[in-house]
């Protein structure tokens, strides 16, 4: 079991950047896919970026070039870092693991973290 908690959410402007970081507690997380993802209320929750138990990064379209994702397993942690901000990036996050590979489908993912509220005002 790997237990995990998000945090550094909060208040942003447009342009702004922000880091969000997952802390992971329980086991090491050297042979887990780490993963963010995001949901507005009333929709679905949507893959951001995800980061393979080796390091190979994957982004959804929209978090390209904006976005940048990094593992740190001495630290059992994963960040996700907002290179500058759009008001449609409000949203809450949320960091999940799964076994080695990252997928964008969130049903496979078995170990999920609370979230955290990022808002982005113009």
């Amino acid at each position: 079991q790997v237990q995990l908690v998000e945090s550094g959410g909060g208040a942003a402007q447009v342009g702004d950047p922000l880091r969000l970081s997952c802390a992971a507690s329980g086991r090491s997380i050297e042979t887990y896919a780490m993963t963010w993802f995001r949901q507005v209320a009333g929709k679905e929750r949507e893959f951001v970026a995800g980061v393979d138990y080796k390091s190979s990064v994957y982004y959804a379209d929209f978090a390209k070039d904006r976005f940048d994702i990094v593992r740190d397993d001495a630290r059992n942690a994963v960040y996700l870092q907002f290179i500058s901000l759009k008001v449609e990036d409000t949203a809450v996050y949320y960091c999940a693991a799964r076994d080695r590979f990252a997928t964008e489908t969130s049903n496979a993912y078995p170990y999920w973290g609370q979230g955290t509220q990022v808002t982005v005002s113009s």
